[in-house]
């Protein structure tokens, strides 16, 4: 069964029909840039022609970089601030004319990472990260998500912690795989102290490179692998939050 995943972030909102019984794109993703600034009406702007791009007709899932209670966004820290109450899944409904499911973005790949990637079949407490814009997290226990962890926002030095580890700010500041991986190094060790993960994914559209700074982590004690569906986990679990259930 294939059903759409649309995955918006900071950058660049992307999406694509997915295999569900593969836990894989079934055609390649489209994706068009996040509007600057990133208001509702704007960003729905987006999705429509993601989906448009496909003549897609039926289910969609969508992520959203921020808390989702229910289908109403709470906080928005990468795009704009209009988006906070804003009911997600009536605006984008009534904007693409399709049933609409909404989540957090980082617990969307959290729950493909769970079932289709690193963490398949994995027992205990996993932490899922996505670092990109910012910092996403998705929080399991035995299998079961956490929903809207966000700890992308604990504070580390005195600030929030995606605003001295994301891949955003290794870009913006040009930092070296070295000296950004002592950067996350930090961070993980801070997470870890909170829970204790069995096990870290590390995941967003830097994990494509993860050999280049995972090795680079010292002193965690948590086994930390790479997402393996890399920056496609996002319109993977969004899909599945939108499949129609038995």
């Amino acid at each position: 069964m294939n059903v759409f995943g649309v995955d918006i972030g900071g950058s660049g909102i992307k999406g694509a029909p997915v295999d569900l019984a593969r836990g894989d794109l079934a055609e390649p993703r489209h994706k068009v840039l996040t509007p600057h600034p990133a208001t509702p009406e704007s960003v729905a702007d987006g999705v429509a022609e993601v989906v448009t791009h496909f003549g897609w007709s039926g289910p969609v899932g969508i992520t959203f970089p921020g808390v989702v209670t229910g289908s109403v966004i709470r906080t928005a820290a990468n795009v704009d601030k209009k988006w906070i109450d804003t009911d997600a899944g009536k605006l984008l409904g009534d904007r693409l004319g399709l049933p609409v499911t909404v989540l957090n973005d980082a617990d969307a790949a959290g729950v493909a990472e769970m079932t289709f990637g690193a963490g398949r079949g994995r027992k205990g407490t996993v932490l899922v990260l996505t670092f990109g814009t910012g910092i996403g997290s998705a929080l399991f226990v035995d299998g079961t998500l956490v929903p809207n962890t966000e700890l992308g926002h604990l504070e580390l030095h005195g600030h929030d912690a995606e605003k001295h580890a994301s891949t955003k700010v290794k870009d913006d500041e040009d930092l070296s795989w070295h000296h950004w991986a002592h950067r996350v190094q930090k961070y993980l060790a801070h997470v870890e102290m909170l829970f204790s993960p069995a096990l870290i994914v590390v995941g967003g559209g830097v994990s494509r490179k993860s050999d280049k700074f995972l090795p680079l982590i010292e002193g965690i004690r948590a086994e930390i692998l790479p997402a393996q569906l890399q920056n496609n986990a996002g319109i993977v679990g969004a899909a599945m939050s939108a499949a129609p259930k038995n």
